[in-house]
Order: C-alpha cells, then sequence, then structure tokens
C-alpha cells in the first residue's frame, strides 16, 4: 500500500494479507501488568505535578521481573478496587507470518497495542466467553494505511503458575477490599483511567459472590486472538476466515486440512482482487468472495455504513459528518471497539472526494490517553468503561469537540456549528434510501420502556438460542436488553465490561439443519449491506459533485515548474476563495466559507495543481469525471450556481454493478493444499489454538504463478512511471518532503507512534505540536492581515484582492478555534469547557483579591488629542480585567466558549489582543498552577513568538465585535466643543443631540443644561454616522457656534469625531437651529500602534470647517476651486457611489459618507451651485444658494412653460411640478434646519428619487440664473450642463436607501 518495493517470488503488494499474527498470554514470562498502566501512572503524576520519583519507582519495580505476585500487584498506586479478574495485564505478539515484509515492515508494538487495546483479560466458566471480532487501522507517516482484523477469543489456562498466581491476587484482593468496606474510604481516580467496576458496592459478601476465584472449583480462561493484516480493508472477507479458522479449533472435529494450510493459503496464494473485478477464495469450511471497485467508481469501503446510520441516526450523523468536514475535534465513545471503528470508518468513507489530513486513531488503547491533549483537529475512538458516564471524563479541550456516544445515541456539538447545505433534502434524500431497506433513519437505540418490557420476555429464549447473531438488529438490540433486565444484566456484567456485546456474536455452534438458510440470508444481507453502502456513498458524493461543480474554475494554476511551486507553496494562494464564495448561493456560505479553509480542502486543490506535473491522485480522478458527466447532461451555464437540491441520478446503476460482480465471480484463487509438513506436528486439540510450524509460513511458494507475474508487469510498468515522473520533476523523496512541509499544519502526526512510549518520546510529540501551532498561528495572522489590507495587500504582491464580511468571520472563528487549542495544550486544570476562558477566570479571581488588598494603578489608554478649547473626552480605561467584565454583563453569551469568543473579538477591535494575552500570561506562578512544563504556553520563545504574530493584526481595524453582537446595550459617552474664541462656550438655550449608526438610532436626548458632555445607554448603533444636534433658541445667548462632537462606544473605545464649524442660532450664520453632521473614525495615536506602517486610507469624514465656511460667505479669503476641478469632484462622487453599489452588500459601508461626506456628492453639487454665484451681500445680509432655488420654484409656479413641441411641454411641466413638490416639502418640514440643509436634503431626495438629472436643465433655464450667476459661471454653460447631467445619469440604475436622520420629517 505504501512505497513500492521489488516483486519477490509470489510476493509484491498484490497479496490479499501481509501478515498473520496471533497474540495473546506467554507461558514462560507469566502473568505481567500492562507497561502501559505504568506509563499511564507517569503521565498522572505529571498531571497531578507529583514528584516524578514515586513514577520512576512505580515503573521500576513494576518491570522487575521478580516473583510473578509482586509482579502483579507490586508498586503504589496499583488499583486494588478493581478484581483481579478484571485488571489488565500484558499481552504479546506469540507469533507473526512471514517474519517480515520490505514494503510493509511489521510494527509488533502497534500490532500487539491494537489487537489487544486493553492487554489479556481473564474469565471464569461462569462468565460470558463469546469470542468478539474488531478491526484496527495503522495510519504510517506519508499517510498511507495497513487494516487488521481481530478475532478475540478465550482459551483454558493450563499453566498452573498462572492460576496460582491469580488465586493469590483474590486473596490480596479480598482483604484489601474487606479493609476498605468497613473503613468506607472513598477512592477518587481520574475518571478516564479509573474502570472501578463495582464503584458503590456495599457488602462484602455481594463482592465475593460475583468476584471470586476458586483454584479447586473454577475453570480459568484467558483472552487470545488470530488477526489478518492486509493492505485493503476487505473486513467482511476477513471476518469470515478468521471465524471459520476459529470454529476449526472449537468443532469436535479437526478439520479437513492442518490449520497451516489455509492460513498459507491466504498469505502467499490469495491476491488482491483487480479493480472492478470479483475474487472467490476458500476457508475452511466454505468459499469466501470479495469484490473491488473499478476505477471509475467509488474507493473501497467494506465496513457497513447500516450500522452506522443505526448507531448514530441519519440526524447525528450528518451533523458529526459536518464536524469532520470542518476539521473540527470529534472523539467518539463507546464500550466495543468494532463500533468505533465502523463509525470512523464510514465517517470518513463519505468524505468522497475529500480526505481526512489530521490524526486518525479511531482504537485508541488506553496508554494513548495523552493524545486527547493533541492541540490539533483529530478523529479518535475512545473505549468507554461500564458505569462511566460522560460528565466523568475530564477531556482536555472541549471548545471545539465533537463528543459522539456511540452506545447512548447522542453528541455533543461545539457552539456556532453551521449546517450543511440544503441539509433538509440532503437527509429527505437519505431516509429515502435507508427506508427503501427497512432502515428507520431515526436510528435503533430509541427504546422506550415498554420496549424494554417486552423485549425482556423473550431475553432468555434469545440467550439459549446460540443463533443470537442472526437477529437483524433493527428488531432487537442486545445492548439495550441487557440494561433493561437486571439479573442477566449482572451475569453479563464481566462480558459487557469488556465490551463484548450480544448482538455482535455470530460465531455458533454448527447447525445443520439451519445452516443453509441461514447462509443464504447471510449473503443476502451481505449483498443488501454492499448496495446500501454504495447507494449511501452516491448521494453524499453527489452532493460536492454538485457544490464544487465549477471548483476548476477557482483554482490558481501555478505559473513556474513543479519544483519552485513546491517550495513556495506555503506563500502562495491556491484557490480564489472571494470569488467562488461570491458565485456561491446565499444559504451556502457559512458552511462554504468554513470549508474552503481547511487543510482537506487545501489538499484537494494541491493534488489538482500537481496533477499538471504527475499522474492524478486516483480520488481526483473519479471525481473530475463525475463533474465532466454532469457537465455533459446539464447543459446549463457552469456559472449559474443555484440552491435548487439536485438529487442522485446514479443510485440504481452503482447498486447493480456492485450486484453483478458479487453474481459473476472474476477470479478464484488457488485451493489450499497439504504443505511439506513434518508429520505429527500441528496435533490437533479441541478448544486450543494449535502451536503453527513456523518454517512452512514463513516464506510463499517459489512458483512465479499466473497473478505473480502480472504483477511484476504491473511493477514495471509502474518504474518506468516512476523513472518518468523523476526525470520530470525532483526525485520522489524530495518531492515528498516539500509536500508534507507544505501541508504539514497538525498533519506531521496523523498517527501517534504506537511503540515507543518513553517520556522522551511524548515530549518530542508535544514539541511537534508546539512547532505546529507557531506556524498555524503565523499562518492565520498573515491571512488575516493580507485579506484585510486588501488592496493595498495586491499591490504589494500578497495575492487575493478583497475579504467579504464573512471570509472575515471566517477567519476570525478560526483565530478563536486556534486560540483555544493553544490554551487546552498540555493544561492541567480546567474549570467549564473553555480553556482560555477558565485561565481568564482564575487571572480574574487573583487580581481581584489583589486589588481588594491594595488599589492597584490602571494601565491608561494612549491620551486623546485635545481641541483647542481644552475640552476633550476623559481617557478611556484599559484592562484585560475591564474588558472580560464587559463580556461578563452580556446576557446574551450563555456558555464559557461563547464568552471566550466575545472577550476575543472585543480584544481584537480594541487593539488589544496582544497586549492583553501578554498581560495574561505574565502571571507565571499561575501559568505553572494550570499548565504541564511540555504545554505551548510555557515554551517562551514560542510564546513571545506568538503574541508577536497577533501583534501584527492591529494594523488593520476589525469591527469583529460591533458587528456581530448586535442587540446588547452599549453605553456611550458624547462631548460637544464649542470654538471658544468666536462665541460663549455654553448656550442658556436647551439643546439636544440624536445620534444614529448603521443599526439604529438614539431618538432626541436633551443635553442637561450647562453641560458639554453626557453618558448614554443604548442598544448597539454600529458604526456611527450621523450626529444631529440642535437647540430651541431661547434665553440671551441662544447663538452657538460648534467646532466638533466626539462620540465614544466606552466598551470598543471607539471615538467618532462629527465636525461641524458653523453656527447654531437664528439671525446668523443660515440661520439654522438644528444640524446632520457626518462621522469619522478616529484611529488611536498610540505610539506601540502598527497603525502608522498601515497606508489604509481613512474613512471620509463629513466638511471640515474650512470648507463650511468658505461656502457660507463668512470669509472670502479661501481660494476658490476652478471649473476643471469641481467637474473633477462631480465625477469622482458620482464614481465613488457606482463603486459602492458593486461591492457585496455585506462590505459596503456608508452610503451616508458618499452622499454628505467632505468629499460627497452633496458637496460636490454645492461647489457647481457655487461657481460664479454672486454672492455678495445685499444689504449686510448673506445669500445662499437655497435663496436661487426658492426664487426659481417662484419663476415655475406663477409661468406655464413654452417648449418646441407639446411632448416636451408635458416632460417639462411634470418636472417642474415635482421639483416645486419636492422644495416646498423641504421648506414646509417641522424641523429647524438652515439654508444650506435645506439644500443638502433637496440633493439627497433628488438622488433617491432619479430626478436630479430632470432638474439641473430646469434651473438652467430659468431667468433668476442671469440675475444671480455671473456670465462665465458653469450653470450657465450649456455643454457644462448636459456633461453633469449625463454623469448624474449614470444613478439611475441604483436603490439608493436613504439614512434616517438625514430625510427626517420631510414628507414628499
Amino acid at each position: 500500500m505504501s512505497g513500492s518495493a521489488a516483486p519477490g517470488p509470489g510476493s509484491a503488494p498484490c497479496r490479499f494479507a501481509h501478515y498473520f499474527v496471533l497474540c495473546g498470554t506467554d507461558a514462560d514470562s507469566g502473568l505481567e501488568p500492562d507497561e502501559l498502566a505504568v506509563l499511564y501512572q507517569w503521565l498522572e503524576a505529571d498531571l497531578h505535578g507529583k514528584s516524578s520519583d514515586t513514577a520512576n519507582k512505580t515503573s521500576e519495580q513494576l518491570q522487575s521481573n521478580s516473583l510473578m505476585v509482586t509482579r502483579v500487584c507490586g508498586g503504589k498506586g496499583e488499583n486494588f478496587d478493581q478484581s483481579p479478574l478484571r485488571r489488565t495485564f500484558k499481552s504479546k505478539v506469540l507469533a507473526h507470518y512471514p517474519q517480515n515484509i520490505e514494503w510493509n515492515p511489521f510494527d509488533q508494538d502497534a500490532v500487539n497495542m491494537l489487537c489487544m487495546p486493553k492487554g489479556l483479560s481473564f474469565r471464569t466458566q461462569t462468565d460470558n466467553r463469546d469470542p468478539q471480532f474488531h478491526s484496527f487501522i495503522i495510519t504510517r507517516e506519508d499517510g498511507s494505511r495497513t487494516y487488521g482484523f481481530v478475532l478475540t477469543f478465550y482459551e483454558e489456562v493450563t499453566s498452573k503458575q498462572i492460576c496460582t498466581a491469580m488465586q493469590t491476587l483474590y486473596q490480596m484482593h479480598n482483604a484489601e477490599q474487606y479493609s476498605s468496606v468497613y473503613a468506607s474510604s472513598s477512592c477518587s481516580m481520574d475518571s478516564l483511567a479509573s474502570s472501578i467496576d463495582e464503584g458503590d458496592a456495599t457488602s462484602l459478601a455481594k463482592l465475593q459472590q460475583y468476584n471470586s476465584y476458586d483454584i479447586s472449583k473454577d475453570t480459568l480462561y484467558v483472552s487470545k486472538c488470530i488477526c489478518l493484516i492486509t493492505p485493503l480493508p476487505f473486513m467482511q472477507a476477513c471476518k469470515k476466515f478468521l471465524i471459520q479458522l476459529y470454529k476449526a479449533v472449537t468443532s469436535q472435529q479437526p478439520p479437513p486440512l492442518p490449520l497451516e494450510s489455509y492460513i498459507h493459503n491466504i498469505l502467499y496464494e490469495v491476491p488482491l482482487p483487480p479493480p472492478g473485478r470479483s475474487l472467490k477464495f476458500y476457508g475452511v469450511y466454505e468459499p469466501i468472495v470479495c469484490q473491488r471497485p473499478g476505477p471509475s467508481e467509488l474507493p473501497l469501503s467494506d465496513y457497513p455504513l447500516r450500522e452506522a446510520f443505526e448507531l448514530l441516526g441519519l440526524e447525528n450523523l450528518v451533523q458529526v459528518f459536518t464536524c469532520v468536514l470542518l476539521e473540527m475535534q470529534i472523539l467518539l465513545y463507546s464500550q466495543d471497539y468494532q463500533r468505533l471503528m465502523t463509525v470512523a470508518e464510514g465517517i470518513t468513507t463519505l468524505l468522497f472526494p475529500f480526505q481526512w489530513q489530521h490524526v486518525y486513531v479511531p482504537i485508541l488503547p488506553a496508554s494513548l490517553l495523552h493524545f486527547l491533549d493533541a492541540p490539533v483537529p483529530y478523529l479518535m475512538g475512545l473505549q468507554s468503561k461500564e458505569g462511566t458516564d460522560r460528565s466523568k471524563l475530564e477531556l482536555p479541550q472541549e471548545a471545539n469537540l465533537c463528543f459522539v456516544d456511540i452506545d447512548n445515541h447522542f453528541i455533543e456539538l461545539p457552539e456556532e456549528l453551521p449546517q450543511f447545505p440544503n441539509k433538509l433534502e440532503f437527509i429527505q434524500e437519505i431516509s429515502e434510501v435507508l427506508l427503501q431497506f427497512g432502515i428507520p433513519p431515526e436510528g435503533n437505540l430509541h427504546c422506550s420502556e415498554s420496549a424494554i418490557k417486552l423485549k425482556n420476555l423473550v431475553l432468555n429464549d434469545l440467550v439459549n438460542d446460540k443463533k443470537n447473531g442472526n437477529i437483524p438488529s433493527n428488531t432487537i438490540n442486545m445492548y439495550e436488553l441487557l440494561k433493561g433486565n437486571e439479573t442477566i444484566a449482572r451475569l453479563h456484567a464481566l462480558a459487557k465490561r469488556t465490551g463484548v456485546t450480544v448482538e455482535k456474536m455470530t460465531i455458533t455452534a454448527p447447525m445443520a439443519e439451519k445452516e443453509r438458510d441461514v447462509k443464504l440470508q447471510c449473503e443476502e444481507e451481505e449483498l443488501r449491506d454492499y448496495k446500501l453502502n454504495v447507494q449511501l456513498r452516491e448521494i453524499f458524493a453527489n452532493r460536492f459533485t454538485q457544490m464544487f461543480a465549477d471548483y476548476e474554475a477557482f483554482v490558481i494554476q501555478a505559473s513556474q515548474d513543479m519544483e519552485s511551486w513546491l517550495t513556495n507553496r506555503e506563500q502562495m494562494q491556491n484557490f480564489d476563495k472571494a470569488s467562488f464564495l461570491s458565485d456561491q448561493p446565499e444559504p451556502y456560505l457559512p458552511f462554504l466559507s468554513h470549508f474552503i479553509e481547511t487543510q482537506m480542502f487545501a489538499t484537494f486543490i494541491d493534488n489538482k495543481i500537481m496533477s499538471q506535473w504527475e499522474e492524478k491522485d486516483p480520488f481526483l480522478r473519479v471525481f473530475d469525471s463525475r463533474i465532466e458527466k454532469i457537465r455533459l447532461y446539464n447543459v446549463r451555464a457552469p456559472a449559474l450556481r443555484t440552491s435548487i437540491y439536485q438529487k442522485c441520478s446514479t443510485l440504481r446503476e452503482a447498486a447493480q454493478s456492485i450486484e453483478q460482480r458479487l453474481m459473476k465471480i472474476d477470479h478464484t484463487a488457488i485451493h489450499p493444499h497439504l504443505l511439506d509438513m513434518k508429520i505429527g506436528q500441528g496435533k490437533y486439540e479441541q478448544g486450543f489454538f494449535p502451536k503453527l510450524q513456523s518454517d512452512v509460513l514463513a516464506t510463499g511458494p517459489t512458483n512465479n504463478n499466473r497473478w505473480a507475474s502480472r504483477s511484476a508487469t504491473a511493477q514495471r510498468r509502474k518504474d518506468r512511471l516512476r523513472q518518468h515522473s523523476e526525470h520530470i520533476g525532483l526525485d520522489n523523496d524530495l518531492r515528498e518532503k516539500y509536500m508534507q512541509e507544505a501541508r504539514s499544519l497538525g498533519k506531521n502526526l496523523r498517527q501517534p507512534k504506537l511503540s515507543d512510549l518513553s517520556p522522551a518520546v511524548i515530549a518530542q510529540t508535544n514539541w511537534k505540536f508546539v512547532e505546529g501551532l507557531l506556524k498555524e498561528c503565523r499562518m492565520k495572522t498573515k491571512r488575516m492581515l493580507v485579506e484585510k489590507m486588501g488592496r493595498e495587500a495586491v499591490e504589494l504582491g500578497h495575492g487575493e484582492a478583497n475579504i467579504t464580511g464573512l471570509e472575515e468571520n471566517t477567519l476570525i472563528a478560526s483565530l478563536c478555534d486556534l486560540l483555544e487549542r493553544i490554551w487546552s495544550h498540555g493544561l492541567l486544570v480546567k474549570q467549564g469547557k473553555s480553556a482560555l476562558w477558565s485561565h481568564l477566570l482564575q487571572y480574574q479571581e487573583r487580581e481581584e483579591k489583589q486589588e481588594h488588598m491594595a488599589e492597584s494603578p490602571v494601565a491608561l489608554g494612549p491620551e486623546r488629542r485635545k481641541s483647542d478649547t481644552g475640552i476633550t473626552l476623559p481617557t478611556l480605561r484599559v484592562s484585560l480585567i475591564h474588558d472580560m467584565r464587559h463580556i461578563q454583563n452580556m446576557s446574551e453569551i450563555k456558555t464559557d466558549v461563547g464568552r471566550a469568543r466575545g472577550w476575543i473579538r472585543l480584544s481584537l477591535e480594541k487593539k488589544l489582543l496582544s497586549q492583553h494575552l501578554k498581560q495574561l500570561l505574565s502571571n507565571q506562578a499561575l501559568a505553572k498552577k494550570l499548565y504541564k512544563r511540555y504545554a505551548f504556553l510555557r515554551c517562551e520563545e514560542e510564546r513571545e513568538q506568538f503574541l508577536y504574530h497577533l501583534l501584527s493584526l492591529n494594523a488593520v481595524d476589525y469591527f469583529c465585535f460591533t458587528s456581530v453582537f448586535t442587540t446588547i446595550m452599549i453605553p456611550y459617552r458624547t462631548v460637544i466643543i464649542p470654538i471658544k474664541k468666536l462665541s460663549n462656550a455654553i448656550t442658556t438655550s436647551n439643546p439636544w443631540i440624536c445620534v444614529s449608526g448603521e443599526l439604529g438610532d438614539t431618538g432626541v436626548m436633551q443635553i442637561p443644561k450647562n453641560l458639554l458632555e453626557m453618558t448614554f445607554e443604548c442598544q448597539n448603533l454600529g458604526k456611527l454616522t450621523t450626529v444631529q444636534i440642535g437647540h430651541d433658541n431661547s434665553g440671551l445667548l441662544a447663538k452657538w457656534l460648534v467646532d466638533c462632537v466626539m462620540v465614544r462606544n466606552e466598551i470598543t473605545g471607539h471615538t467618532y469625531k462629527f465636525p461641524c464649524g458653523r453656527w447654531l442660532g437664528k439671525g446668523v450664520d443660515d440661520g439654522s437651529l438644528e444640524r446632520i453632521l457626518i462621522g469619522e473614525l478616529i484611529t488611536s495615536t498610540s505610539e506601540e500602534d502598527l497603525g502608522k506602517q498601515c497606508r489604509t486610507p481613512p474613512q471620509q469624514k463629513s466638511p471640515t470647517t474650512a470648507r463650511r465656511l468658505s461656502i457660507t460667505s463668512l470669509t472670502g479669503k479661501n481660494t476658490k476651486p476652478n471649473a476643471g476641478q469641481i467637474q473633477e469632484g462631480i465625477g469622482e462622487a458620482v464614481n465613488n457611489i457606482v463603486k459602492h453599489f458593486h461591492k457585496p452588500e455585506k462590505e459596503r459601508g456608508s452610503l451616508t459618507i458618499l452622499l454628505c461626506g467632505e468629499n460627497g456628492l452633496v458637496a460636490a453639487l454645492e461647489q457647481v451651485f457655487h461657481h460664479g454665484f454672486k454672492s455678495a451681500r445685499i444689504f449686510h445680509k448673506n445669500v445662499f444658494i437655497w435663496d436661487f432655488i426658492e426664487k426659481a420654484v417662484a419663476y415655475f409656479e406663477t409661468t406655464d412653460q413654452i417648449g418646441d413641441n407639446e411632448e416636451d411641454v408635458l416632460l417639462q411641466r411634470s418636472s417642474c411640478k415635482t421639483f416645486c413638490h419636492y422644495v416646498n416639502a423641504v421648506s414646509i418640514a417641522p424641523r429647524n434646519i438652515g439654508k444650506d440643509g435645506k439644500f443638502q436634503i433637496l440633493v439627497c431626495l433628488g438622488t433617491r428619487d432619479h430626478l436630479f438629472p430632470q432638474w439641473i436643465p430646469l434651473l438652467a433655464e430659468c431667468p433668476a440664473i442671469t440675475r444671480m450667476y455671473e456670465e462665465n459661471a458653469l450653470l450657465r454653460d450649456r455643454m457644462t450642463v448636459n456633461s453633469l447631467i449625463r454623469v448624474l445619469q449614470t444613478l439611475q440604475d441604483f436603490n439608493i436607501i436613504l439614512e434616517g436622520s438625514l430625510i427626517k420629517g420631510v414628507d414628499v
């Protein structure tokens, strides 16, 4: 499966099975405690911070080969609560054939650990000793896999020594129990390690009754297992072969041939079926058939999906599938190893064409529990101890965990999990197929109490009836039955504890009369499983084919050669994400924006790019050919994305091709035959697996049979291909190294090394994790910066041009996830589900204690710039605890994970994330208390680099808190800054203010008399856009010259400045008693801010004092723009509005600024109307543009228009009518707005309703223009007027929605 070795005689990597393995107890070394338990003690000592000396002593004691009994129970920390029959003892690989294969070296430790994940177990004649089947998988560094299939059975112990040791252990155990029951001392242990079976046992009698072993009365049995290791997952075939082998051992008649013949046959004489063909080979009693999909079909998967759907239920399975696609951490939990394997393999099979790229350990041996600490995405299976419920299970990280309790049909999902696209229709389509096969979509563990009672009545018959394996599992579920009946549950408690579930046992004593029907039924059921498998997989594959039908259009193909592409892979963008997402239907976006950030998607696209230089990845080849088919069938334009659900149309043919293969066998392997064996060996003894003759099993036949020679030619072809690819690219090792490095984010540890488990290896593994986390942090922060800096980044050569609000949200969510993983690496103590929030709470507790003891000085934020008057906003308090309290006060957030995310978003928006985390980690005593020595947060150099990467995010503005928590109440502070030199600071009238933002406004609020500052609380306004300020003109000093208004969000610290620079009061300036001011966000001016390095253009501001004063005729000294500049200004203002509407809706920003801001449309049109305007004072009275507008209205209302033809007259009339109607509506509005303010409202309304291009020619023709404008004025130049109309007409297509504050009270 991995690599390609030279084909030896009858070998080559196309053999059906690579190894046959036997594991069990070694009579010579006798009983040894499982060293894995020792390792676990070491980890425990580390966990509880004990000195490692005791742990070392324990391990020395346990490893020393002293007396057997001392070896078994010696050593501090031995769990005496566990009866000796329940303890784990060391298993050994007793034999494996052949010794070694070059292309798949035998990994003894891993195989031993996975064949018997709990070590040896003992039984007596009263216990259930039914055999049990499970499978496992070993993933190598390069991602290739080997499968193991194991049958565990019980054999009578013949060694007197072992029986005596067991009796002695029992005497010690009972004595210990006796004292502990009377002392009623409670024993607390880490829940993961504990498997205290008699947890709440109260009476000793009860204990001894079920926990005894008496050498004179009882027979002792010990577990043994036979295992096949194969390159492909032919689970059904291997299971049948092993069961037949076991039957041969237990049957009263010896098998037709010695067992060596059958094992030799499957190892050396049975080939892998060629792709697209089926193969028949022979077990001990009957033939076994297996089949392999063709090159254009979905890859081989032999695990019955039926079981996965029955175990989880359809809805749950789709949710877990979504978590796997988004690369969360998935922990499967079950008493039964095979269930763990079935669910893990089932779900990963459904990922096609994608492949899981991270840690994948469907069965996690007890000694590897520290792998749950891994700060990377993983898919792992953990065997549950009977009686251990979920609440006792302490897991290092849960913020991003999907916990799947298979036996109880229950899942826990991470928060904010996006829905799979078209989830409802998808589930509907799958359930239709399930129902055709008689499987309830809700799965099979929903048993009501009454149903359980009913089932209890038939339970006894079932247990006696040895064919219970053939009961279809949808009629009855033994696990549930056992839970229901107390007595039987007792009797079977021991069996259950080791994960043996009755429903799985298909091994029976031969029954001649029924065997034929059963066999037929089995074959039918198997065929149905195959058909169901392929149909379900087709539905899943079809979803991806539809979703990514045009993915190729967005792949960014490498322009350089393979070597330079691989070398620069990390810096490269390989997929145009923004364009791809902009093409997708809206409901898909939350899921897709996350999914295209995953490692599995990146690898899929990498494989696509690589396919231009080398042979296509098989998954990719099949997927591409399916997309090709869709294109041929659907003549619809490929660019048209639709969210209409399209069902899978290939179900029938997929099922047929499998059925044909199984009905018509393509190849038959050589029959098992007598080998050249020594006479008298391999003697048959019923119930005992014989000692096999190793010399006949060590090597295969020497003759090159049919398939060996065929494989040799195939191999030669492969070699030629390889040389060719080496010739065109670079040599394979180097390529593999580059590929590994290019994709190694968390992927370099796909499978923990199962063999060497010394502390040094664990430390090294954790070091890899630390490096991986740092690298991931670097990549993520870089990506967030590049995306945010947009166009400017593109100029600097960084790739993509823009970032959607959605994509920003995805990147921030993945940053939150990364921080959670960093904070849960090497964790010792945790409260709640979020490791980061737990750390923050402990920090808060310590700080608050110190605060009470001594009032601590507060870290102050950067000083705000003072204005001319010296009045300014008070400095905002900056502290980590303060920001935590804001989050804690938000009733909207209900969970710790949510609070941690809220806090990260808030800190990011305030540009304090790096600073806060630095402060949090500066408390080293706390870090030592909470984290193990190897944790990321205790590696100083890496931690510094990590904080530095986060600091770089200060270069850009995020609104990731404000834009997400839209309904929270936020305190705001506002300050009004008057120009003292020219007017009184305080007005005697009653001033008021109204603040508006993208999410709403405050309504009119009175400002307390004689105060220029006030605070108020209201629902989140979003980014602030306008402030309306005014007064009622009462009192003696009613006139008021306001420089600007400042408003600050007291939670995020965002400060907005609203420039004014005009008078408020009757008889001064334009007589306005209220003004609408446009806001700009002030960037903080602190020295450490990286903002200086960012050349992002500032947001547009409202018109400055200078422009405002020059527009009125307060001063005539300012230089006025010339005609060319004015026309350019109009073009630019209109252009900005057009650009605004071409952006995706979520990124548009504020239209108010583009209309009324400093370089907005209103300002540009004012310049046009001011050009050549005779604004000299007439009798000391200012003249405004509005005066000209009113004169024009007076003229239109009294005069009939004269036109050349009737049509023009009608057009003109209607335009005049609307113009007069709008101007009058603005004039009579119940607002005290001055003349310039009225002109602004008219421009906004005329633009919104697309009327301005009709009004300008009317104004240009109106007689008042000659009186009020110079000869050279722009409005009196016909060509200029025509070009102005053309420019304004470009806004006709846009639906312009005005902010309420701009046109409040104006009714048109």
